[in-house]
């Protein structure tokens, strides 16, 4: 015979319920591994698991479940536990970005459909698409609502109802816990880290070259530094001597999307002499040498190509020496050799050997200039 509940017992008991209806805590640990049949799963930056933007259903037992996902999520997503209200760390948020599953990564809201309630949930009055979110009746407590699930891995996500803001007057009332967030901030860093690239140069004094490509549009720092050498982390004098092999360099970083290879080895290649071996102007030795440290074949050839077309135009009188070495380790020079133009503009050096090279090549890549 079934037990009724007393109605004063239950009319304290319903609220609490409801307090219970989304969510649960917000202590995510790190995921270790991945079920094998999850290697198609989402592209999406932070989490390791996605590789690409694949939304195929996803079927994966109970137990692979358990591996996978911290002990929190998994009661979450896999057993519908709920976080309590106020706790999550999206319920009050309003950052622009977008909400995917925590268990699969598949796409669920954006931030636009975002709203303040009072109910201590992330709330949200519009899915994604129709396909991101799927539903299903849910009798628990002696209740009847609408369960929310992800719609690629049927993970519970919280619950809808029909107490929303126009234009669609739904709420889903989501658990923190089931949401990963990606801010448009973050994606926009990351596209602006990826346009980044890096390329080693020597071209005689580190001074000179730096000076030079500190003024290119694109560019985002030039460092000097050693390379090319037989010790671990030379001093200036160890270098000078030109008993430890290195030379001295300087590594450019510039952004692809403004500036390219092909234009700093051009300009690289006019405001140094590369015919003169081991030597420039009045900087004799192996660390003054004509060197491009490629990191990988690809700037290894582009090296390669520019060295021939000059010598096939005969732009020079003389061979060019040029070495094309590997980059194996970049040194740092010291914090006083760096920006060493740009501090002592009035040394004899900067204004008899840097300051004939700058205008050099403020004349002849005038338009390349960095605006001041």
């Amino acid at each position: 015979m079934k037990t009724k509940i007393p109605f004063r017992i239950l009319f304290y008991l319903i609220p609490l319920l409801m307090l219970q209806a989304c969510g649960q805590t917000n202590n995510k640990k790190n995921y270790i591994t991945k079920p094998s049949n999850m290697e198609n799963s989402n592209s999406k930056p932070g989490n390791p698991y996605y590789s690409n933007t694949d939304t195929t259903k996803l079927n994966i037992s109970d137990a692979e479940w358990k591996k996978v996902l911290p002990e929190d999520l998994y009661e979450v997503s896999r057993h519908a536990d709920t976080e309590r209200p106020f706790t999550g760390k999206y319920w009050n948020t309003d950052e622009k970005g977008t909400y995917y599953c925590a268990a699969c990564g598949n796409l669920l809201f954006r931030s636009g459909a975002k709203f303040a309630s009072s109910c201590g949930w992330p709330s949200f009055f519009e899915q994604e698409n129709k396909n991101s979110v799927i539903y299903k009746v849910d009798n628990s407590f002696g209740m009847k609502r609408t369960e929310a699930l992800c719609g690629r891995c049927n993970g519970h996500l919280g619950h809808l109802f029909d107490d929303g803001p126009a234009p669609t007057g739904k709420r889903y009332c989501m658990n923190s816990i089931a949401l990963d967030f990606v801010s448009d901030q973050s994606i926009a860093e990351n596209k602006s880290q990826n346009n980044l690239e890096t390329i080693t140069l020597g071209g005689g004094c580190y001074w000179c070259v730096e000076a030079v490509y500190e003024q290119l549009t694109g560019v985002k720092s030039v460092v000097s530094g050693f390379a090319g050498g037989k010790i671990a982390n030379p001093s200036y004098e160890e270098v000078c001597s030109g008993n430890t092999g290195h030379a001295e360099v300087v590594q450019i970083t510039y952004d692809k999307t403004v500036t390219s290879l092909d234009e700093i080895f051009k300009i690289f290649f006019t405001v140094h002499n590369p015919t003169t071996l081991n030597r420039q102007g009045g900087d004799v030795g192996t660390q003054y040498r004509s060197a491009i440290f490629y990191k990988d074949d690809a700037q290894k050839l582009a090296a390669q190509t520019i060295i021939q077309d000059l010598e096939k135009a005969k732009v020079y009188d003389d061979p060019i020496v040029t070495t094309l070495e590997p980059l194996t380790q970049f040194y740092k020079a010291k914090d006083s050799h760096q920006n060493y133009y740009q501090n002592n503009k009035s040394q004899p050096y900067c204004q008899m050997v840097i300051q004939p090279k700058i205008e050099k090549f403020e004349k002849l890549f005038k338009d390349r200039l960095k605006k001041k």
